[in-house]
């Protein structure tokens, strides 16, 4: 059985699909974007901003969820820059225990929706 998650502290899907989909104990969550949930704008004014972004949105879901960063257990990333990895990374490990990080793969893309620089995707389990 699946249970919809969904979040006003995240923004609205801008699509068929839902912010996560709970089933049994485990959480898949739709790629993010650094759209501001309060505003509806997107924020890409550096990467280090963006993916912050994306991260507070991705928390916001988690955290609807009943779950933080240390029920997730694979993220997917993907960028439309590889050079610009180094500070997506450098952001991204902020939410992360080292001993305790996903796993994860991260690809470069040629496009992202509304054409961000950074995508994140999760999957989590309580």
């Amino acid at each position: 059985m699946k249970k919809i998650i969904n979040t006003k502290n995240a923004p609205a899907p801008i699509g068929p699909y839902n912010q996560a989909v709970l089933a049994g104990n485990t959480l898949y969550t739709s790629g993010q974007i650094a759209i501001d949930p309060i505003t509806g704008e997107l924020v890409t004014s550096s990467i280090e901003i963006e993916t912050k972004q994306v991260m507070e949105n991705l928390k916001a879901v988690l955290t609807e969820a009943g779950m933080t960063f240390e029920n997730v257990v694979k993220t997917s990333i993907f960028i439309s820059n590889m050079n610009e990895f180094t500070k997506i990374n450098n952001v991204y490990g902020t939410y992360f225990n080292t001993t305790t990080a996903p796993a994860r793969e991260t690809v470069e893309v040629a496009n992202l929706p509304k054409f961000v620089n950074v995508e994140i995707s999760m999957i989590a389990i309580k």
